[in-house]
């Protein structure tokens, strides 16, 4: 698999541990939710790059995000 979406790296690069949209969206330096979601969550999600910690409840405001095993991997590659 590959993803050569910029956008993917720097959402990976960024992420350490398990961090809120909010947390990630201003650690990349946007201020657009819709624009985040749709340019940088989204995508690593639907691609399996990164998992929600609360996956059964995908709107909840404890909602976080982390890094798969995928993940993991397609980010050591891509250094």
């Amino acid at each position: 698999m590959s993803y050569h979406i910029p956008q993917a790296k720097r959402l990976l690069e960024t992420l350490v541990g398990d961090m809120s949209r909010d947390q990630l969206q201003k650690a990349i330096g946007l201020q657009d939710r819709k624009l985040f979601r749709e340019i940088y969550l989204a995508p690593a999600l639907a691609a399996g790059l990164i998992e929600m910690t609360i996956p059964e409840k995908p709107n909840s405001r404890l909602q976080k995000y982390r890094l798969t095993d995928l993940g993991r991997t397609w980010l050591s590659q891509k250094l």
